[in-house]
């Protein structure tokens, strides 16, 4: 079993260590001090599973976690933090276990069984879902590391073949995730125009009707005004202001 170790605080990973010595069959492949961290060792280890920390700088394992529901193979996610009040928020995210600090050798044996079911079973699962709260950042690969998009700064997303490009502040980037997925869960903030676009509610100055007929959605900062399909038109009049 490969594992990777994501923990802020250097006695926290090195407990962790000293307790996964005493399990034959399990590797620690990497350590990180941080959410962004742990998304890159996953990207290029690949482990079974994650020991994951919550309170951490930048991006939270709570936040990690959501990430690593897209990820193929996905990782068994084991919380381990001194605060017991993200136990809800950590089985949203599709945790198997959540461990207290200081790691009981014993408890940490009994999320180790359940990584290992969790293993047994993955070619057999259904891809996981989002937890109910909507992560802050995009997570986009991009040869062999990951950059992460804050939410804020994406303009709209556009489905293209089996990935979608993001169009955010600082240019494009592709996710392979569905944009069904993406407008469950971040209803509200973004509103559908095309089968193939979702727009951030707050980029749309604009729908005008050109000289076919057709209807565009002209953005905030849109080089191009964006095609809305006839379908989507009475829906963005109703919903987004100031149209």
């Amino acid at each position: 079993m490969k594992v990777v170790i994501a923990d802020d605080e250097p006695l926290a990973r090195e407990r962790l260590r000293a307790l996964l010595a005493e399990h034959a069959g399990v590797e620690i492949v990497a350590e990180a001090d941080n959410g962004l961290g742990a998304l890159q060792a996953c990207a290029e280890f690949r482990p079974d599973l994650v020991l994951l920390d919550i309170a951490m700088p930048g991006v939270d394992g709570l936040e990690a976690a959501r990430h690593l529901t897209a990820f193929d193979p996905r990782p068994a996610v084991v919380f381990c933090t001194a605060y017991d009040e993200h136990a809800l928020s950590a089985f949203d995210a599709a945790a198997i276990d959540y461990l207290m600090k200081p790691v009981r050798a014993e408890r940490l044996a009994v999320a180790l069984e359940r990584a290992r079911t969790f293993i047994a079973g993955r070619e057999t699962q259904a891809p996981a879902q989002p937890g109910r709260i909507p992560r802050t950042h995009l997570c986009a690969r991009m040869r062999g590391s990951l950059r992460l998009i804050p939410v804020e700064d994406v303009h709209y997303l556009q489905a293209e073949e089996k990935y979608v490009v993001v169009h955010h502040a600082r240019g494009e980037d592709l996710i392979e995730e569905s944009l069904r997925s993406l407008e469950d869960e971040f209803n509200g903030r973004f509103v559908r125009i095309h089968r193939n676009c979702l727009v951030a509610r707050h980029e749309i100055t604009e729908l005008k009707r050109i000289g076919d007929g057709r209807v565009q959605a002209v953005l905030r900062h849109g080089k191009e005004p964006l095609e809305v399909s006839r379908r989507c038109v009475a829906g963005l009049r109703d919903t987004v202001k100031n149209l």
